[in-house]
């Protein structure tokens, strides 16, 4: 199976010899790799100091409509285990990914289904946003601790008393998160984004979401989408609306803009992340600073 990517990799990018063998290092530890940010966080979080890790999506990226890149695909045929969202988030690496079945996790696919939000329109048949319920994160991140443990079984222990200590942390922001979200009224507890990304906020945190696009960005909207978003929003006195640092933000200043042109207001509540988190190394970096970020914004935007 291996050989197989190799070969679909030296084709694709039409690099020969020694480009396609890999890049060495000196780190014996086993190697990781993950698609979105929040599973990257989750393995630095719990196994940081066993394993390394390499992370194919930034600040900044959409995994809707990532592009595999040949330095990705090299990743890919030398990690030892790779950990992706699954439900068709990672639509376009979805191939790849399960041509890989004895190296690959989909964390989220793991979760009972019945803690799935449906969406018939979506690939996976499932809303893939998983990470915006604190406690449904939690329960992925005991799956990827699992799977880290068999990937590294004389720092099991180890690895299994970081979880303990980050779940208990993860506890304490989903409290955190409810006592934000209880700051803003209730007839303002409206989150009006570019894509459909904060169901499962929405359903943890007592607030009614509402995207432009769809679960994916790979969805078109037209004008009919806009011109019905736009009477909402001034039908229902909604104070702001909210950009995402992964989609380009022409489709909330076409709200804002129609919005205006028939007499309404509306303000720019602020940026959230939502398929990607912030830069490495800063707060927003990881997924508790990432959620404590988008939380502030949207409540003091709101209330």
């Amino acid at each position: 199976m291996k050989l197989h990517l190799l070969i679909i990799y030296c084709l694709a990018f039409a690099i020969v010899g020694a480009s396609c063998a890999g890049e060495g290092s000196d780190d014996e530890r086993p190697y990781v790799v993950t698609t979105i940010m929040m599973l990257e966080d989750i393995v630095n979080q719990v196994a940081g100091d066993f394993v390394r890790v390499d992370g194919l999506m930034g600040p900044g990226v959409d995994p809707h409509v990532y592009r595999a890149t040949p330095g990705d695909f090299r990743a890919l045929e030398r990690a030892d285990l790779i950990l992706y969202n699954g439900l068709f988030l990672e639509a376009r690496l979805s191939e790849i990914l399960a041509r890989m079945p004895e190296r690959t996790f989909a964390a989220a696919e793991q979760l009972n289904s019945g803690r799935l939000i449906e969406a018939y329109e979506f690939g996976g048949n499932y809303d893939p946003h998983v990470w915006f319920d604190v406690m449904l994160w939690a329960e992925v991140t005991e799956g990827v601790s699992n799977r880290l443990q068999q990937l590294v079984p004389d720092h099991a222990d180890e690895i299994a008393e970081n979880t303990e200590a980050y779940l208990a942390e993860l506890h304490e922001l989903d409290e955190w998160v409810k006592g934000r979200i209880a700051e803003i009224p209730e007839n303002r507890r409206v989150l009006i984004t570019a894509h459909d990304a904060f169901s499962y906020f929405g359903n943890a945190y007592g607030m009614q979401v509402m995207g432009l696009q769809g679960l994916s960005t790979q969805s078109e909207y037209g004008l009919q989408d806009v011109s019905r978003m736009v009477g909402y929003i001034i039908e229902n006195e909604i104070p702001a609306i909210f950009l995402e640092t992964s989609i380009a933000r022409r489709s909330i200043q076409s709200l804002m803009n129609g919005v205006r042109e028939r007499g309404g207001s509306v303000s720019m509540g602020g940026e959230l992340y939502s398929d990607a988190m912030g830069a490495r190394g800063s707060e927003e970096g990881t997924y508790t600073g990432m959620v404590r970020a988008n939380v502030n914004i949207i409540t003091e935007a709101l209330k």
